[in-house]
């Protein structure tokens, strides 16, 4: 049990009087996030991600985490009271969770969404406490054929579990492998994609890229939408369960938490998946689906506990394999690698600190999301009055403010500028950009270990299917790929996915 002493470290670590403000930024920045729909963490974190500069990589870390699970919290509480999930996790819990609201029961819906999230996001934390170590010393084990093999899954997965068309989600994922190779060849120092620019001789900056594509993208494609947001006052009420609802939620909970946690291990999997997935492994066993859908607490329990342990236990394969499930965890893989910290298995030794340090701040972020936000109910409500046309505004000039701090150069802000028309037209042809992220993290990383097992076998290509592991994980991406072409499959994936 060495990983609990190291988790109380952690929590050394955590409890310092910058760590915590910083996470009670995150959490309650992640909370307003999720309130407002058509804004999201990574469109959040991609603003704030030049202001972490100055930050210590611990902090910066803990503060952009507390955005992405607090955006898991903050969009059940609009879901719930007016209809209207300010995140994609949150679309299920309209369900049964508005339903409630609408029956006088707008207050035990939201305690239930508060209890099992927090649950599942202490579940979440224990696990990637537990767990990762062992994962860790697995991947130190990996030979680079391995690494390049498990990446290739890690793609592949990605595509199938994307929303949207296979198609364009194949084609973002080689669009952002293409834009990774850009800059200066690591092995032999050729330019590529340069186009004899030398600001490009360093790569695309992943600072402007992500601005560019998320938060100007959305921007531009938000700019000319007619936003109607009718805001429903509801009587909130009592905060407590009844014992039938809560007999009726508590083993919903810990369905969702236990789906949660598997499904958030899987790339392009996470909060989304898991909720949608959740409720309807709820609805299936229920003696009374009929309920559904009509203000089941079963209904907002299980996907608030799966959406939320989803997001938590994404952090698992990010941080001991370097590995993004999604593309918000594409984004922590960015800045980690701007303040110098190299995600993979070596993590938990060369930055022992930094990992606890996060480990344990998430309890503390998930404890202070159920204290600080049901008494800020009506205050999260009346935020959603916000109108769209000074929101954006402010976070365009956020944006150019961050990007010019980067180098004071006037390059990111114009390479933002490009990204975000090409987000818009991703978002016109109904391509989801998270997928060009994951591409630009991983894409690079695949022909660094490709050409390493390469020059260990001396070119010999066959190294990728004689090595056990190595052949495993390309027959498992080959059988994901397979999977595709079941009727059943894609009529799944159309379901989950219904909200696009």
């Amino acid at each position: 049990m060495e990983w609990l002493s190291d988790l109380a470290g952690g929590f050394a670590i955590a409890v310092t009087l910058q760590n915590i403000l910083l996470c009670f930024t995150g959490v309650l920045l992640g909370t307003a996030i999720g309130v407002l729909p058509g804004v999201g963490p990574l469109v959040t974190i991609a603003v704030l991600l030049p202001l972490t500069y100055a930050l210590e990589p611990t902090s910066a870390l803990i503060m952009l985490a507390g955005i992405y699970y607090g955006a898991q919290y903050g969009g059940s509480t609009t879901a719930i009271l007016v209809n209207l999930p300010g995140e994609s996790g949150s679309v299920v819990t309209c369900l049964d969770g508005h339903q409630m609201a609408r029956n006088g029961r707008a207050g035990s819906a939201l305690a239930i969404a508060a209890v099992g999230s927090f649950f599942a996001g202490t579940v979440g934390t224990l696990m990637i406490a537990a767990f990762s170590p062992y994962l860790a010393n697995v991947a130190l084990s990996f030979r680079p054929e391995s690494y390049f093999s498990l990446m290739v899954l890690g793609l592949v997965a990605a595509i199938v579990l994307a929303s949207g068309g296979l198609l364009k989600a194949v084609g973002m994922v080689l669009t952002g492998i293409l834009l990774g190779t850009v800059g200066t060849d690591v092995t032999t120092g050729v330019p590529r994609y340069t186009f004899g620019t030398f600001q490009l001789l360093d790569g695309l900056d992943f600072t402007a890229l992500a601005m560019g594509l998320f938060a100007f993208g959305d921007i531009i494609a938000n700019a000319a939408r007619k936003h109607d947001r009718a805001v429903v006052q509801n009587t909130v009420g009592d905060l407590w369960p009844t014992r039938g609802e809560f007999r009726e939620a508590w083993p919903a909970v810990l369905r969702g938490t236990a789906l949660g946690s598997l499904l958030g291990l899987l790339p392009g999997g996470g909060a989304t998946l898991s909720s949608f997935a959740s409720y309807t492994i709820e609805k299936k066993i229920s003696s009374t689906p009929k309920r559904f859908g009509k203000g089941a607490p079963a209904g907002v329990a299980a996907p608030e506990a799966a959406n939320n342990a989803g997001a938590q236990s994404s952090f698992i394969p990010m941080l001991t394999l370097g590995i993004p499930s999604n593309g918000v965890m594409a984004m922590m893989i960015g800045a980690m690698m701007i303040h110098n910290v190299v995600p993979g298995p070596e993590v938990m030794t060369r930055n022992a600190d930094l990992f606890w340090g996060l480990v344990a701040s998430m309890w503390i972020g998930n404890l202070m999301l159920v204290i600080i936000n049901l008494p800020l109910i009506g205050i999260w409500v009346r935020f959603l009055r916000i109108p769209y046309a000074y929101l954006y505004p402010a976070i365009l000039v956020f944006s150019i403010i961050g990007l010019y701090s980067i180098g004071n150069s006037t390059l990111p802000i114009v390479m933002a500028a490009g990204f975000g028309i090409a987000g818009c037209l991703f978002n016109r042809l109904g391509c989801e950009p998270a997928p060009l992220l994951l591409g630009f993290i991983l894409g690079p990383m695949i022909e660094v270990y490709m050409r390493r097992a390469l020059l260990l076998s001396r070119g010999d290509a066959t190294i990728f299917l004689t090595e056990p592991l190595s052949a495993a994980l390309l027959v498992a991406a080959a059988l994901l790929l397979l999977s595709v072409l079941s009727p059943v499959f894609r009529r799944r994936r159309e379901e989950i996915f219904v909200e696009d």
